[in-house]
């Protein structure tokens, strides 16, 4: 099976589905038109510039510039984190709990994939190293956002129920286990549903991928397995993270819950 590559004319023609979907936004007054358009050229523009990228990086391969390249990775993500929570820390730890519960999970599953299965030579090849380390970090992105956002939105709700624990003796830890169990079940929601319908009702990017460049759909599917379970992981871990330090950080050493390091978006 041989590579078909595609030409810029071919790109053209599929915009032009997203072009009719703005048109019809536009037509129909719901006014996502520009928005819809403005996000495929920000879109065409950035992975333009990521496939340069890439292909600087793999020329050099240098752990040096890969490492330099995953830190860029792991800040953006840490922003998105934090922009799309309602309710967010003050201080430091506004960016810092959001970039460090992503960094710390996705770099511990991405070494392990890379040391232990994949075993490319180098381990740090950038070609197997920032495609790994981009898919567990964009998942996990979206769940500790999920779930901070969750636990933010759940310590405010149950302020009173919270409050009475901690008056009734109970410690930071006890008292907040309400919020933080729905926000590790919500951070989690997405990757479980991703397994759950993986191979039936749809096939997996990676996958797809692959087998689209020609691929045996066999070792195709190791692959995406494989892949799905560091993200399962990575994720596990970040939202984990992110909730036990997120339920920390809402109360103080004494104990009291500290709902003025809390300032609400918009």
């Amino acid at each position: 099976m041989t590579f078909l590559a595609l030409g810029y004319g071919d790109l053209a023609l599929a915009a032009l589905l997203l072009i009719a979907n703005a048109g019809l936004s536009t037509a129909l007054g719901f006014g996502l038109g520009r928005q819809l358009i403005v996000a495929g050229l920000r879109m065409v523009v950035q992975l333009l510039l990521l496939g340069l990228v890439l292909k600087l990086l793999f020329a050099l391969a240098t752990p040096l510039w890969t490492a330099l390249a995953a830190l860029l990775m792991v800040l953006v993500a840490g922003r998105e984190v934090t922009a799309r929570q309602r309710r967010r820390l003050v201080g430091p730890w506004r960016y810092g709990l959001g970039t460090a519960s992503v960094m710390a999970a996705g770099m511990l599953v991405t070494l392990l994939a890379l040391t232990a299965a994949i075993r490319p030579d180098p381990w740090f090849d950038a070609r197997f190293a920032l495609p790994l380390f981009g898919m567990v970090l964009g998942n996990t992105m979206n769940g500790v956002a999920l779930a901070l956002n969750a636990l933010m939105e759940g310590v405010v709700r149950e302020r009173e129920a919270i409050e009475a624990r901690l008056a009734l003796g109970h410690d930071r830890h006890r008292a907040l286990t309400v919020p933080r169990r729905e926000a590790y079940r919500t951070g989690l929601i997405p990757i479980v549903n991703s397994m759950s319908i993986s191979g039936l009702v749809s096939l997996p990017g990676m996958m797809t991928g692959q087998i689209l460049a020609g691929v045996d759909p066999v070792e195709a599917v190791k692959y995406q397995i494989l892949i799905m379970f560091v993200i399962a992981g990575g994720t596990g871990f970040g939202v984990l993270a992110a909730a036990l330090g997120g339920s920390r950080l809402v109360c103080d050493s004494r104990h009291r819950l500290r709902l003025d390091r809390l300032e609400k978006v918009g």
